[in-house]
């Protein structure tokens, strides 16, 4: 009997141990994820959703993504890198340029007339960042980073053809560096996000807004602006904006290996270059909504083109200047970016 009843003892700790077991295997981690647009937006259903599953599959359902789409953890766009390294998110996608003057070595990649590509710049990006601006995103870990495929413009009803069409606009600019652009180019530049920009333009507090042509989808603007103007794919588009996917450090760091692999396997430059292939193949169908809408789209020539382009040079001479009385050679670090997309363009 006394044998019998240890037998019983033996088994109901094995069957105690396997629970426990079983409970360990089947611990999740679950990430909160905050971005500023719809959760119809492109970003969010080409590529977080995609990200997220397969993040899933990888880690045997380890992983989990709790997703917060249209700031609904609070604050404003410009907060969402604070959000994240302050750990009131895990992850956030953000331009993080959206804080002037915070990010300033990054944004040499905003200048006026600098990336054609989007997927090329992309991966320019991750590499100038990794080599000289880490250090302005203290307390994230970045898991990808990556360009638009370039902001043009759309207007309520304005048509611009040149110069002197654009002068006394008033724009919507993304940046502080899309100021500048802006102004330097004779526009009067209003900063916002961009989620008010279609409330904006309907009640004609901006004439138009500096925008890359995939989000206008979710934004609607096909149906608010009646004319837009663009350079051609030929051409470096007038601004652009930087995206970072980033991830609060002490989250990351808190994973178990198997765990961190799985996102390290999701990150990187690789994931960079998809990014921006994935906005890029956003920018077509966006702009044909507008060609069946019969909006009138207006693209530089080349001898405009290379007006708006020397117009905007003092934008350069600006953040070189800056970037100097910050302790740093604004010079180099702009040959390096162009060195960089010269490459990946090549």
């Amino acid at each position: 009997m006394q044998n019998f009843k240890a037998l019983l003892s033996i088994v109901a700790a094995v069957i105690l141990f396997g629970a426990g077991v079983a409970g360990a295997a089947q611990e999740v981690v679950t990430l909160k994820i905050a971005h500023f647009l719809p959760a119809s937006s492109n970003f969010h259903q080409l590529m977080l959703l995609p990200w997220c599953d397969k993040i899933s599959k990888e880690s045997g359902g380890g992983l989990k993504c709790q997703i917060y789409p249209s700031m609904q953890l609070g604050g404003t766009p410009a907060q969402l890198i604070d959000q994240v390294r302050d750990g009131i998110a895990d992850i956030v996608w953000s331009v993080p340029t959206y804080q002037a003057g915070r990010f300033t070595k990054t944004e040499v990649f905003e200048l006026p007339f600098m990336v054609k590509n989007a997927e090329k710049g992309s991966q320019a990006l991750w590499d100038y960042i990794q080599k000289n601006s880490l250090d302005e995103f203290k307390g994230t870990k970045l898991l990808f980073t990556h360009l638009h495929d370039g902001a043009q413009f759309h207007f309520g009803g304005k048509s611009v053809k040149n110069l002197e069409d654009l002068k006394g606009l008033k724009i919507r600019a993304a940046t502080r560096i899309g100021t500048k652009m802006l102004s330097a180019l004779g526009a009067v530049p209003v900063q916002m996000p961009a989620p008010a920009v279609p409330e904006s333009i309907s009640k004609s507090v901006v004439d138009g807004a500096n925008i890359p042509w995939e989000v206008t989808s979710a934004l609607k603007l096909q149906e608010i602006c009646k004319t837009h103007t663009e350079t051609s794919p030929s051409q470096a588009s007038a601004a652009n904006a930087i995206f970072v996917f980033a991830m609060n450090s002490t989250k990351y760091n808190s994973l178990p290996p198997k765990l961190k692999k799985v996102i390290d396997q999701n990150s990187g430059i690789k994931v960079s270059k998809w990014a921006a292939e994935t906005f890029q193949s956003c920018t077509l169908p966006a702009r044909k909504i507008a060609e069946k809408r019969h909006n009138t789209i207006n693209v530089l020539t080349d001898v405009e083109y290379k007006r708006w382009v020397k117009a905007a040079r003092s934008v350069d001479d600006d953040w070189i200047k800056e970037v100097a009385a910050k302790g740093g050679n604004g010079q180099a670090l702009l040959n390096d970016a162009k060195a960089l997309l010269k490459k990946y363009n090549d």
